[in-house]
């Protein structure tokens, strides 16, 4: 569903992604590993057009995306969750929802995604009118999440969304991903939890530098020596 090709990232002179390839199978969990600074964001940023590659090429669905503004990656299907959240804090919960809605393929029906969202997420239905400045930093995830369903993804870009949380809410952020999974959504995983995102993932690449060192399904790199000795402190 999404293949990068011999991806090249700059920041300046700074090189942040080195001829990063690897694909997305339709239907997959992939996670993407690494350790801070080794370009996991740099990727999910130049993939959803929030950067803009030196070279290389992006094809999200058979679509040639390298380059293209974000809101026309989105209104193609693909989503993203981004690190830290980013919600508007002086906005309420459902406005910051409606604003998911705001990309052409969604706006038909933005009311049935949002039954669907208050469904998934009870605890946003409650606050809906609060803003999401003062929601917990769970709470703010959820909403990260369902202003991304807002927009009727196929494929949806997580970027370390356990970051923060207390521990009963990671495991209900990863409760949801795999409920998402099971629907049929398409996930790329970017997750500081290396153990538990190479257990969720069928596919998963690792990435050190800029550069993918590793690929293949995700059982086998949760169990290759040097993923255990590098991320697990085995």
């Amino acid at each position: 569903m999404l293949d990068v090709r011999d991806l090249d990232l700059f920041y300046g002179d700074a090189q942040a992604l080195a001829g990063v390839s690897f694909g997305v199978p339709l239907g997959s969990i992939t996670a993407i590993v690494g350790a801070n600074g080794a370009g996991k964001t740099s990727l999910i940023r130049a993939i959803a057009g929030m950067e803009t590659p030196r070279a290389g090429t992006v094809r999200f669905d058979g679509h040639d995306i390298t380059g293209r503004e974000s809101f026309e990656i989105c209104d193609l299907g693909l989503g993203q969750v981004a690190e830290g959240r980013q919600v508007f804090p002086t906005m309420s919960v459902e406005d910051n929802l409606e604003l998911g809605a705001m990309v052409p393929r969604a706006r038909k029906d933005a009311a049935a995604s949002l039954e669907r969202v208050w469904q998934m997420f009870p605890r946003l239905l409650e606050r809906r009118r609060q803003m999401a400045g003062t929601l917990s930093g769970g709470e703010q995830q959820m909403l990260a999440i369902g202003r991304c369903l807002m927009g009727q993804p196929r494929m949806i870009m997580f970027d370390e969304p356990s970051l923060g949380l207390s521990p009963a809410m990671v495991h209900e952020v990863f409760a949801i991903i795999r409920r998402l999974h099971e629907e049929g959504m398409t996930i790329v995983l970017v997750e500081q939890n290396v153990a538990v995102s190479l257990h969720m993932a069928d596919h998963a690449c690792v990435l050190e530098n800029g550069h993918v060192v590793m690929e293949g399904r995700g059982s086998d790199l949760l169990g290759d020596d040097r993923v255990r000795a590098a991320y697990l402190g085995l």
